[in-house]
Parts: C-alpha cells; sequence; structure tokens
C-alpha cells in the first residue's frame, strides 16, 4: 500500500509543546540532552525562559519536572525511551505516580525502527512498564498528526503521561481534521471478517495487510488503538463479537504490551482466537529501520500470515 505523505510523530510532539507554549504559560520542557533529536528545540527557540536543559541525567530531570509540577507548573520532559522507562523507572513510579503529579513524558526513539542505534537505544518494554504503574496514562500516536493531538490533550488532562514516537518518518494516515478521542480507538476500516489491533507505526502496517487481505476476498477490521492505558474495551469486545477473530500489531516485546492487555480484555469479556506480532522476546540490533522491521517480523506480510492463521482458527472452532 502505498501512503502519499510521511512525517515524523517526534515533531507532530515538538510542534504540540510550540502551540502549548503560546497558550499556558505554565507549560514547560525539560530535556535531556536530546533537544533536535526529541524536537523540543521549537519551544526552546520561542520560550527559552521556560525551557531546562537537564543533561545526561535522566533521573534528576524527573524529580525536576516533579517539583514544577508541585508550583502549578505543566512539565513535559523528553529523552529516549530506552532512559525515559527504563533507567528511570524507579523515579517515575515512586516520584511521579505514586503521588500522581502533573508530569508528562516523551519517550523518543520508541522501537526496533530507530535502526542504527542499536539494541540499547531500541526501547521495546515501555508498553509493558508503563502501563503497569498505577495513575500512569500511555498513549502510542501512530503519525505526525496524532502525536501533536496527544500531546496537546496530554495538557488538559490532570496527571503522568507517557506518549510514545518513534524517530524515522512514518506514513500519515490520519489528517488534521480527523478527531483524537483519548481513550477511544479510532476504526480506520471496517471490516467482517477479522480485526486487526494496532498501534503506533503499525497502524499503517494494518492498513497495508487489510488491503492484502482484501485481494483475497477476505474483509479485515483496522482499528488504531492509540490510547493503550487506559484500553478501549468497549471497541475491543464489539471486534470480538462482530469479527470472532483478532489479530495486534506493536512495535514492541510481545510480553505485556497491545496484544497482551487486548488478551486480557477478551478473555474476560467474549474468547475469541487471537494471534500477535510483535517482536518474539529479542532484543534489537542495528540496521536500516525497514530491514529490520523485516527481520524482526513486524510487516504487512506479517500480519496477513497470522491473519490467515487466526481465520483457519475461527474456522475449525479453535
Amino acid at each position: 500500500m502505498e501512503f502519499k505523505e510521511k512525517k515524523k510523530t517526534r515533531e507532530g510532539f515538538g510542534r504540540a509543546l510550540e502551540e502549548l507554549g503560546e497558550k499556558n504559560p505554565n507549560v514547560v520542557v525539560l530535556v535531556g540532552d536530546l533537544a533536535e533529536s526529541t524536537m523540543v528545540h521549537f519551544f526552546a527557540k520561542k520560550f527559552p525562559e521556560r525551557f531546562f536543559q537537564m543533561g545526561v541525567a535522566e533521573q534528576n530531570m524527573t524529580n525536576v519536572a516533579a517539583g514544577l509540577s508541585l508550583t502549578g507548573k505543566i512539565p513535559f520532559f523528553s529523552t529516549y525511551g530506552a532512559f525515559a522507562a527504563c533507567r528511570n523507572l524507579d523515579h517515575v513510579r515512586v516520584t511521579i505516580c505514586y503521588s500522581n503529579l502533573n508530569v508528562k513524558i516523551g519517550g523518543a526513539h520508541g522501537g526496533i525502527s530507530v535502526g542504527p542505534d542499536g539494541a540499547t537505544h531500541q526501547a521495546m518494554e515501555e508498553f509493558a512498564i508503563m502501563r503497569s504503574l498505577p495513575n500512569m496514562k500511555l498513549i502510542v500516536p501512530c503519525d505526525f498528526w496524532e502525536a501533536k493531538k496527544a500531546t496537546l490533550k496530554s495538557a488538559e488532562i490532570w496527571g503522568p503521561f507517557y506518549i510514545r514516537f518513534g524517530r524515522e518518518d512514518v506514513p500519515v494516515v490520519t489528517d488534521e481534521s480527523r478527531p483524537f478521542i483519548f481513550g477511544k480507538a479510532d476504526i480506520h476500516r471496517e471490516g467482517k471478517d477479522l480485526s486487526i489491533i494496532a498501534c503506533g507505526v503499525m497502524v499503517a502496517e494494518a492498513l497495508s495487510a487489510a488491503e492484502m487481505l482484501e485481494s483475497q476476498g477476505i474483509s479485515a477490521r483496522v482499528l488504531n488503538m492509540h490510547t493503550l492505558k487506559p484500553i478501549d474495551k468497549e471497541a475491543i469486545v464489539k471486534a470480538a463479537q462482530e469479527t470472532g477473530a483478532i489479530v495486534t500489531a506493536e512495535e514492541h516485546q510481545i510480553h505485556g504490551g497491545l496484544g497482551s492487555t487486548v488478551a486480557q480484555v477478551v478473555a474476560e469479556n467474549h474468547p475469541v482466537p487471537m494471534e500477535y506480532v510483535a517482536v518474539m522476546d529479542r532484543f534489537g540490533m542495528s540496521g536500516k529501520p525497514e530491514e529490520l522491521m523485516k527481520e524482526f517480523g513486524i510487516k504487512d506480510v506479517n500480519i496477513v500470515e497470522k491473519a490467515l492463521k487466526v481465520l483457519k482458527r475461527k474456522k475449525s472452532g479453535c
């Protein structure tokens, strides 16, 4: 499937902060020595008095953001997801989530598509980590526009947020006018034979897979599950009831991510056959983003393969 435009989700995050800075004087931004990489430099240029360069000291940055929130500010801090979620876990858990502070975290360079940075910088565990923390809300935008809208929305809702975005240009599958409703799945395509539930860059792969399946006479519903916590249980149950089979697709480890979350909802409410497209319990490696997505089995063809498998199980009643 060909997409007309590609843009970076991290740019959507940066442009949203720039807009928030103009609207709300209480918005402040902190960064861990990665202003241009996380694209908060747009904010820094316009509002230098509300921008804090904290250096390579993520735990300290988290604590400073917490303190700023207690003074009535709305702090956004950004760094690579590998540092924001993994290295920083204790401080996010105890300092931010335990006290339910109004701190927003931008986790950049998430997933295998980071490419040549390699395993240490390819965060693929953040969904599991962040959704397990009480009070934390988790959004995984699919493109530039959704990243921008998610960031703007997070400033309106009290409490900790983690917004995960990538490094590379990704297909633009929404537009400026498409509604973004926090906590509600966005149905990009209707279908009756199975449902593909995806998040992040995998929404584009899911749409491509659905088109490939259509050529085989298979009708696939595609749900963009941009909010992983709180998850849209109603949309998941409806998909299970109406299509009878589900494939999940995520740029994340198989354990504890979108697939696990959807499976829990399905098991509790309306069990149906499920299959999963994800990173299968492996660390990443260096390489070109497209090559890595193929190597780790998270492309449209892998979704099609799992879709055909789950449809066989549906037909046989397994």
